[in-house]
């Protein structure tokens, strides 16, 4: 398991909405420099909880539909989806304890 995985526009709903575990999507963008400080905390996490969770990248500049779908203002926006709906959302940089207790609360 492990590693993060990049999603779209076209895959989203398979992907994220249809999945039978929890998923935290990463709304992020290339030139977003706080989206750097958090991919590699995301891919730790995945590695560490991906038996209970799929953690994905969306790439907004790549993929505006579902950024547009969901509100996304700012990158990186971090949403956990649970039976298809989005049940919490948090803006910018977190640290790892933050990202982890936002995917425990959909456990």
């Amino acid at each position: 398991m492990g590693a993060t995985k990049s999603v779209t526009d076209a895959s989203f709903v398979s992907d994220v909405l249809q999945s039978d575990k929890p998923v935290l999507v990463d709304f992020w963008a290339e030139w977003c420099a706080p989206c750097r400080k958090v991919s590699p905390l995301l891919e730790e996490i995945a590695g560490e909880m991906g038996d209970k969770v799929h953690i994905v990248k969306l790439n907004i500049d790549e993929n505006p539909e579902t950024a547009r779908a969901y509100r996304v203002m700012s990158v990186p926006t971090l949403t956990i989806f649970k039976g298809g709906q989005p049940v919490q959302s948090v803006a910018g940089a977190r640290p790892k304890g933050d990202l982890v207790r936002l995917i425990e609360s959909a456990l």
